[in-house]
């Protein structure tokens, strides 16, 4: 996690009506050269000011197309760390790509660290060479979830792997396992797939291809193998007989989902017969055995079409993050051809709280940089009561702030690994 200065007291004092009030002027001031971007778990607060919504590549995707068609100087991202580096890569190099706070990382993708991902990608092939007498002529295709850190990005493009969304992971896994490991007299079809970071995405989508988790997938955990354990706590036998290598990762916030809340809603159904039954939707981050459970399973997106379409009356449950769902659940109530019922899985506070770190402040106080505005001068001249006006504004010099920059060689070996996804799902809409 970065390193994130606190805010001029100004900014904490301040009611939201008047940091609404004062972002939308700053927004004004900016005008063409700002872009803000809005990731579908932010709070309603920040997401009201958002140019675009919605997940983190295809916000980079937006970010790119608008910087292409308008002079953007400026891209906020209200999002995290990472979603911030793939608007970086993805936009031209004149605009600067900012994180309102520099501690909005996320969980899920600090599990994956480059140094531990060198140390892993050599235990298994060397584990794999001493079982074959060192004469192995497989390949080891590296996947990673677009949540992860461009520097794990660019290992697996460097490494021949690709990226994936959980939209399009099945066909990136396709596109894995009939990957032939060498050309010429050796051809051999002995791939196997290394999936980072996120271990219940990589299990659904690999079940999904008929693999089994016990005898087909093994499990690699980090912090095992800086422990002592070589292979991150698998065995030898587990990693010749494994068609995919999962990575000890997970998300924060799909984890909280358990069985039993499925079970609880079928069991309020089963006391209710008179009224329509429940459909649960979740996200394939959630565990094998929720998404077992569940009726349906897809990306945010997917979530968001699915209850868009859904049919008058119809009940939901859904496994997915608090303020989403919420959003949702108040969409879907005021839906003009009748009321769709929307409800989230579990009455656990399932919330990013590293996205939650984002708010009207910080995001003021980025603004308030680029407009050249400095916040203490303005508390001094007695302006603060009204910081939507004019009136005793004293201006300073617009200054870029939390910038985030991903290094070139970064930046090349990343973007392989993400060209190498949009040629497979050329034909989707790229949503995480």
């Amino acid at each position: 996690m970065l390193w994130q200065p606190s805010l001029p007291d100004v900014y904490l004092r301040m009611t939201p009506d008047e940091l609404a009030a004062a972002i939308a002027v700053r927004r004004r001031e900016l005008g063409e050269s700002l872009f803000i971007l809005g990731h579908h778990y932010q709070t309603d607060e920040v997401i009201r000011h958002a140019d675009a919504t919605g997940d983190s590549l295809k916000l980079s995707q937006i970010a790119a197309d608008i910087a292409a068609r308008r002079p953007v100087k400026y891209v906020v991202f209200c999002g995290v760390h990472f979603m911030a580096e793939s608007a970086d890569m993805l936009t031209p190099e004149h605009v600067s790509v900012l994180l309102p706070d520099l501690s909005a990382g996320c969980s899920m993708a600090d599990m994956a660290q480059y140094d531990d991902t060198v140390e892993a990608w050599d235990a298994i092939h060397e584990a794999l060479h001493e079982a074959h007498g060192g004469k192995w002529i497989g390949r080891i295709v590296p996947i990673t979830y677009v949540n992860s850190s461009a520097a794990i990005k660019a290992f697996v493009g460097a490494h021949g792997g690709a990226c994936c969304t959980s939209s399009n992971a099945q066909r990136v896994f396709g596109w894995a396992l009939a990957q032939q490991a060498a050309n010429g007299p050796e051809a051999s079809d002995d791939v196997r797939i290394l999936f980072l970071p996120d271990q219940h995405l990589g299990r659904n989508t690999a079940c999904t291809f008929g693999l089994d988790p016990e005898t087909d997938m093994c499990v690699y955990d980090p912090r095992l193998a800086r422990r002592g354990e070589q292979l991150g706590g698998a065995t030898r036998e587990q990693i010749v007989r494994t068609k995919v290598v999962l990575w000890a990762g997970h998300c924060s916030v799909h984890k909280l989902f358990r069985p039993e809340h499925c079970d609880h809603v079928r069991a309020e159904d089963a006391a209710n017969p008179g009224r329509p039954p429940t459909t649960i939707l979740v996200h394939p981050e959630c565990c094998k055995e929720v998404v077992d459970k569940a009726d349906l399973a897809g990306s945010t997106e997917f979530i968001i079409q699915t209850l868009r379409e859904a049919k008058p009356g119809s009940r939901w449950a859904v496994g997915t993050e608090v303020h989403l769902v919420n959003r949702l659940a108040r969409e879907m109530a005021g839906r003009k051809d009748g009321a769709v019922d929307v409800r989230i899985l579990s009455d656990c506070q399932c919330l990013c709280t590293t996205m939650y770190r984002i708010d009207e402040p910080h995001l003021l106080w980025t603004l308030d940089n680029l407009a050249g505005v400095e916040a203490e001068a303005e508390l001094a001249s007695g302006a603060a009561q009204s910081r939507f006006s004019d009136l005793g504004r004293l201006p300073g010099k617009p200054r870029v702030v939390n910038q985030i920059r991903v290094h070139p060689d970064v930046r090349r070996d990343a973007l392989l690994a993400l060209e190498r996804m949009l040629k497979q799902a050329e034909s989707l809409v790229m949503v995480d």
